[in-house]
Parts: C-alpha cells; structure tokens; sequence
C-alpha cells in the first residue's frame, strides 16, 4: 500500500476552511496543556493552507508578486484549554479582502466545542516592507469565500 505523505491542507466546508490537527507533546506544557502561544500557530498554520486550496498557485504568486503577510492585528479569546493527544479543528472564515488587508475569524474546536477564538488582520507588504494591494486574482479568490 503507498503511503501519501503530503501535509493534510483541510478542507472548505460551506465557504469556511476547517483544518484538523493533534496536540504534540512539543505543543504543551509541563502539565500537558497546550502553551497559549502555539493556538497562534495552529491558527497561521490553518490560513497558509486554506491559502494553498484556493487554486491560485498562491507559493508562485508570492514569489512572483514577492509579497508577504504580516499579522497587523490580533484578538483572541481562550475559553478552554487544549491538551496532550487532543484532536482539534481550526476553522478559517474570511470576514473581509481589500486593499492591503485580509481579515479572518478563526475559531478552534475541540470535539465540537469552541475552545479559541482569534479574530486576525493580515497586512499585505511588498519587498521593501511597504503596504502593497493584495494582487487581484488572489483577492478574487478570497472575495469568493467570504461570509457574510
């Protein structure tokens, strides 16, 4: 039997972008519970592949537009914790694409039940670290899964 070892990129489910991942003994703590800084990087983990399933070719469109997101803005809200071998879900809705900017509701789950929320603005910057628009056929695809 082959053994397909491409990364799980998740998948759209009714225009929001879940992610499945497992709790790694490197993700937490001495009591097993999950570091708060590591929801940030489910969270980022989440949107880079929700970015790749857009069918934009978005590892090319950044080289060639050679652009890069930074996270301008973040608020989140941890309402249980995760632990050692948990299975969660992160679930990526894109609230807004314009400008320079994209904005996105992430909220991660656990057996169904919220345990996080992250509300993040990404900034678009060019080579020189300057705002630049977000090319348009990526802000197109973006526009396609917004929620209202």
């Amino acid at each position: 039997m082959a053994e397909d070892n491409s990364p799980c990129p998740g998948s759209f489910q009714d225009g929001i972008h879940v992610y499945p991942l497992r709790v790694y003994y490197e993700d937490t703590d001495a009591a097993g519970i999950v570091y708060y800084a590591n929801y940030l990087k489910f969270a980022e983990r989440a949107r880079t592949e929700m970015m790749h399933l857009l069918d934009v070719g978005y590892r090319d469109l950044v080289a060639q537009h050679t652009i890069a997101f930074a996270v301008r803005r973040v608020e989140v809200d941890f309402l249980a914790p995760a632990k050692l071998d948990d299975v969660l879900e992160v679930r990526t809705s894109v609230t807004e694409a314009a400008g320079a900017s994209v904005t996105a509701d992430q909220v991660i789950h656990r057996a169904g039940d919220e345990i996080t929320r992250l509300r993040v603005r990404l900034a678009c910057l060019g080579p020189d670290g300057r705002l630049l628009r977000l090319p348009p056929v990526l802000r197109t695809a973006l526009e396609n899964v917004i929620r209202e």
